[in-house]
């Protein structure tokens, strides 16, 4: 059984001490939805789209995101949000009432293949969420710090796992699945 201990605390006003959380259930639910064949299918053709892709087309393919998260004509996000697999993710984010918060796989190369809403930036091969996973190996998974979010009045944690093929078992990507610990907390609560 996989247990995450997290205390938490919110500087201006006590939050619920979210101890000892069972995660078990939840990674297993993680785990069956990124198996999915439209995730491998996605993640392949990325990476063979960009295979030759240097640095500086990542940076400038980085750059022209953040450009157009501030415009009107938005090619590149459009693109990327109405792809088969951010259909997909967007399913998953609404079938799990309010515990996923954001999802989001990137390819080998650290950047978007699909995402359940816009990230502010494409390239995410620079962050700990891919370099804890992707550059670390197939099984890697990484949970980085919990987060208040004052708009939402949620505690909230992001969850990284590298990706492999379900066939063959090679690397291709990683996932970053945002989860609400407030409704995780809640959840396992009312269970027990």
């Amino acid at each position: 059984m996989l247990v995450v201990a997290i205390s938490l605390a919110n500087s201006a006003t006590a939050a619920p001490r979210l101890a000892e959380l069972d995660t078990t259930s939840l990674y297993k639910q993680i785990d069956q939805w990124l198996n999915n064949e439209i995730v491998t299918i996605s993640i392949n053709a990325q990476n063979e789209k960009y295979t030759s892709l240097n640095q500086e087309q990542i940076i400038k393919l980085d750059k022209q995101w953040r450009a157009e998260a501030k415009q009107a004509d938005k090619p590149l996000i459009a693109a990327t949000l109405s792809s088969p697999l951010s259909v997909y993710l967007t399913r998953m984010q609404g079938q799990s009432y309010g515990l996923f918060v954001e999802i989001f796989v990137v390819g080998n190369k650290g950047l978007n293949v699909g995402q359940s809403s816009v990230t502010s930036d494409f390239w995410q091969g620079d962050e700990a969420k891919f370099q804890k996973t992707f550059q670390v190996g197939p099984t890697a998974v990484f949970v980085d710090e919990p987060e208040w979010d004052d708009t939402f009045k949620i505690w909230r944690v992001q969850v990284n796992k590298s990706l492999t093929n379900p066939e063959t078992n090679q690397l291709i990507g990683a996932a970053t699945i945002e989860v609400n610990l407030t409704e995780l907390a809640r959840r396992q609560a009312i269970a027990n």
